[in-house]
């Protein structure tokens, strides 16, 4: 562990009894901004993300451990505990955690926890400063209510898919878990709200959070689109609905970005290109005449990218302000020297772990009196059971960070 100024959130206890990838996303990022999280895991098995593997990470002795890459990415900063609260005994070891949390975190199914008498209504009035947070697929009311929700069936039912992939093609998900990412970090908004009012006002409260209520709200300006126009959209593979030219073209050799933002800058890049009679052309002269003319730019602009090389571009371009890049691999991005300065791989000492250290992606917030810190390692499964214990007794002391 790291000796590092306390963190914004030090001193906050939050029992994370989350799994997958939305709750854990938000518990980990609240962990970052100094949060004391204990993982709660079920005996034997763990989180499920602990197998969703290859690759999983190696071990001291050169093989594979059962930690997969998958659960590395959102379980920083966390310690783990195996409890079965289906047993008395279980019950009875998490209120002893409970009666010491800030924060709980779960992402069961709607009633799942009930069975227990460990849901909001079972323990708000044993418990009235808990800050307790619902993260599920479908909220908990509505028809939909009891349904098990995964990522890629909400990024259908949410619409992102409709608006995702060629324009005579099949729709497409992102291609990482968009859906669960969002409400993690909804989520996460949420319980830093909740927990100001509770400070404030001495009380508690439930946070009900959903995949699908999120992935609908982070559908922005195509939602409200929609809802002003009432016009379906189409797919626009690379293209944006509201302005042009702004999507991926074939320089010489390779694929790069242009992302033309207003007339100033189109008219710059006409300039560069050697195509003045476009910027001049009253079909292309204005966004709102690119947008109706579509094709017939884009061909324009095309038929110029392909004559010279991508990085010939893009110098060209990002010396006139015309915005620009290219379309890196994940080899590209962690190579990139803005990237590296910027901190994006982070490398965290790990005992357990081959070569002394895992590989993970770092927190992007920049906090200049109460920045971000990296303190643990993603535990192995009950790997902190007794420290955990020791350090949330009822005794009036605060966690160590």
């Amino acid at each position: 562990m790291q000796s590092l100024t306390p963190g914004a959130l030090d001193g906050v206890r939050i029992l994370d009894l989350s799994r997958i990838l939305a709750g854990p996303g938000a518990t980990q990022l609240l962990g970052d901004l100094g949060a004391d999280v204990v993982k709660v895991e079920k005996p034997g098995e763990g989180d499920d993300t602990r197998k969703w593997g290859p690759p999983y990470i190696v071990g001291k002795d050169g093989r594979e451990t059962d930690e997969s890459a998958y659960y590395l990415s959102a379980n920083r900063n966390k310690r783990s505990i195996a409890i079965d609260i289906a047993s008395d005994a279980g019950r009875a070891r998490l209120h002893r955690l409970l009666a010491q949390a800030d924060v709980l975190v779960e992402n069961y199914k709607v009633g799942g926890l009930a069975r227990h008498g460990l849901d909001y209504a079972a323990l708000r009035e044993r418990y009235p400063r808990l800050v307790y947070c619902s993260v599920t697929g479908f909220g908990q009311t509505g028809p939909y209510a009891t349904r098990a929700g995964y990522d890629f069936l909400i990024q259908g039912m949410g619409g992102i898919m409709s608006l995702t992939g060629e324009a005579e093609g099949t729709p497409m998900k992102v291609g990482v878990g968009i859906a669960d990412v969002m409400t993690g970090m909804y989520a996460a908004v949420g319980i830093l709200a909740a927990l100001r009012h509770r400070d404030a006002t001495g009380q508690g409260q439930h946070i009900d959070i959903s995949l699908l209520d999120s992935q609908i709200a982070w559908l922005v300006n195509a939602g409200t689109n929609y809802l002003a126009s009432g016009q379906l959209p189409a797919r626009l593979a690379n293209g944006h609905p509201n302005i042009v030219p702004y999507q991926v073209f074939d320089a010489a050799d390779g694929p790069m970005i242009l992302a033309v933002g207003n007339d100033a800058q189109f008219r710059r890049f006409c300039e560069v290109a050697q195509i003045e009679d476009v910027a001049r052309d009253s079909r292309f002269s204005t966004n709102v005449a690119r947008i109706q003319h579509r094709e017939a730019v884009c061909e324009r602009v095309q038929a110029a990218l392909r004559t010279r090389p991508r990085d010939s571009w893009l110098r060209s371009l990002e010396a006139v302000n015309v915005p620009c890049g290219p379309v890196n691999t994940l080899r590209d991005v962690f190579d990139d020297p803005h990237v590296q300065a910027r901190g994006a791989h982070l490398r965290m000492d790990c005992d357990w772990a081959r070569d002394g250290a895992v590989s993970l992606l770092a927190n992007p917030l920049k906090l200049s009196a109460t920045p971000v810190s990296y303190r643990r390692p993603p535990p192995r499964l009950d790997e902190h059971v007794d420290e955990i214990l020791r350090d949330w007794a009822d005794d009036g002391t605060q966690p160590p960070a």
